[in-house]
């Protein structure tokens, strides 16, 4: 391999190695003296139950651990969400597992905390997915209820989606290790099976504060809503234990008796390990996105045998499509191709660049995956439509919305990983959160933005400094130059996989050497759901 890769890979290996620092510290949750409050009490961290519910050995894939990443500054933050949660195997049988973190907030929802469970719940039923809930919250953070409570998408929303899930025939089973509090004490109530602990657990609508203060009654946590009572007079809950192994051991013989349930039949052959060096992948793509490279080295490291079936390999080159198995599945892969192109001024300039004949390839070829009944995968290093008189004379416009219109309408899991760049109308042509891909998971070098940083500085910057003359004040070229960084580091935060990842725009950020691990897990979990629809794309120009 030759320098440029071998720079590659040490700056990705950092890039691995910071989100990995940084996951550890999201992990602590609340912090030590709050964990080592809890182990008081003899409860275990959100993350040790997850570890003791699943099955020994087995992958768990973990869902917006970065939600809420420096959020919150003003409340000291809140870790995760709040929430640890991801895809986990118990007894053989993948479950979607949410668990309310105690030590962050008393496990109090913030907005972020909402938006992150109604994602969970949202892949649970896309999936049909049994749902394992871990409660011990505190109910809605009350300094931003007017952010989380009233709202279609907010806490409420929650209850609504237990209802359905019922409806739709997903098991949903409640563990309740805390407090669960308000109208978060429907959400056990409203699952299928309610598991409490004795001495921790607790489901009332309002506590020993607000009864007092309401009706003036004297009572104590445990004899108002304890596993006692609800197991022995008001009925409300269906088994009690004396600690939370036990408890937890119940829901695994729970799950171990769940019946089995149609499939979609996505084909899955033996899985094979790629033939090149799995480990390569981090040599190819730059850690600040500017370099060219092949895509096809990218993909033939997470494809099975390395083997790749390329469609019409010599047309439309700025978007790769083809036909390859990951861990055994049958998929259709969509990926950017960078190329090197001139822009107006005769500059050679880098970018993944969607142009007409790239985007009527793809949207041809997901009619063809969706015909034929093949999961797709994106990957996504895209800078955006070409533009210029030239595309626009040829229909870049009616080009580019024949794929939006495919990538909209495709009734086949979508999985998504921004391995690159992500700007503008390409986040949307190659299944960005918005078209509704059953995953979707980022690179730590991932940028997410309507346009790349340098230009928007620059657009930025034309601006501001018309306004600042338009008042009088006079701009030289020192303080030009200070606008234009002050705009650049903004932007470039708001840019990045952290900052996308806090906000839910993706799942999770993944070392790349787990992109073929996370890609597997969700066609394992799409699979479940045998309900897809019949593909349609409406009217559209060809």
């Amino acid at each position: 391999m030759d320098l440029e890769f071998n720079k590659n890979e040490d700056q990705m290996r950092l890039a691995v190695s910071e989100m990995k620092q940084r996951h550890a510290k999201v992990s602590l949750g609340g912090g030590q003296k709050s964990i080592e409050k809890n182990k008081a009490r003899g409860k275990m961290t959100p993350r040790e139950r997850i570890k003791y519910l699943i099955d020994k050995g087995s992958t768990f894939t973990e869902i917006g651990s970065f939600a809420g990443w420096e959020m919150y500054a003003e409340y000291g933050g809140c870790p995760a969400g709040g929430t640890v949660a991801g895809i986990g195997y118990v007894k053989g049988r993948q479950c979607m597992i949410i668990a309310n973190d105690n030590t962050v907030k008393a496990g109090a929802w913030f907005p972020i905390t909402g938006k992150k469970n109604l994602r969970l719940q949202e892949i649970a039923m896309e999936n049909k997915l049994p749902v394992i809930y871990i409660v011990d919250s505190a109910g809605v953070f009350l300094p931003m209820q007017d952010e989380i409570f009233p709202d279609k998408e907010h806490f409420g929303r929650i209850f609504r989606n237990n209802a359905k899930m019922s409806a739709m025939g997903i098991t949903q089973i409640a563990a309740v290790m805390g407090s669960c509090v308000a109208g978060g004490a429907y959400l056990p109530i409203m699952s299928d099976e309610t598991l409490m602990v004795e001495g921790n657990g607790s489901i009332f609508l309002a506590g020993p504060y607000l009864v007092k203060a309401a009706i003036g009654e004297d009572i104590d946590t445990q004899t108002l809503g304890g596993a006692k009572t609800h197991t022995e007079i008001s009925g409300i809950a269906d088994y009690k234990f004396e600690n939370e192994q036990d408890c937890l051991d119940q829901v695994k013989r729970i799950v171990d008796k769940i019946g089995a349930q149609p499939k979609a039949g996505f084909d899955r052959a033996e899985p094979a390990l790629p033939k090149k060096d799995q480990k390569e992948i981090y040599g190819f793509v730059s850690v600040d996105n500017s370099k060219q490279y092949n895509v096809v080295d990218v993909i033939e490291r997470i494809v099975d045998n390395s083997e790749f079936d390329q469609f019409k390999e010599d047309y439309g080159k700025t978007i790769v499509c083809g036909y390859a198995r990951i861990d055994g599945w049958a998929v259709g892969i969509v990926a950017n191709q960078r190329t090197v192109f001139k822009n107006k001024k005769g500059e050679i300039q880098i970018g993944g660049v969607i142009y007409n004949d790239s985007a009527d390839k793809a949207a041809r070829f997901i009619q063809n995956c969706n015909q034929k009944k093949i999961p797709l995968v994106f990957l996504q290093d895209v800078t955006g439509f070409m533009v210029g008189s030239r595309s626009e004379h040829a229909g870049i416009i009616k080009d580019g919305a024949k794929l939006v219109n495919a990538v909209s309408n495709s009734v086949v899991p979508k999985i998504t990983i921004v391995i690159g760049n992500s700007y503008g109308a390409g986040n949307y042509a190659m299944c960005g959160k918005a078209y509704d891909p059953r995953f979707i998971y980022a690179w730590p070098n991932a940028k997410i933005a309507v346009m790349g940083g340098a230009q928007a500085a620059k657009t930025l910057l034309q601006i501001q400094v018309a306004s600042l003359k338009a008042k009088g004040e006079e701009i030289d070229p020192e303080k030009e130059k200070e606008l234009l960084k002050k705009i650049t580091d903004k932007y470039d935060a708001q840019t990045s996989s952290y900052y996308a990842a806090a906000r839910l725009w993706v799942d999770e950020i993944i070392d790349p050497i787990n992109t073929r691990k996370v890609i597997s897990e969700g066609i394992t979990a799409a699979n479940h759901n045998p309900d897809i629809e019949e593909f349609k794309t409406g009217v559209f120009q060809v």
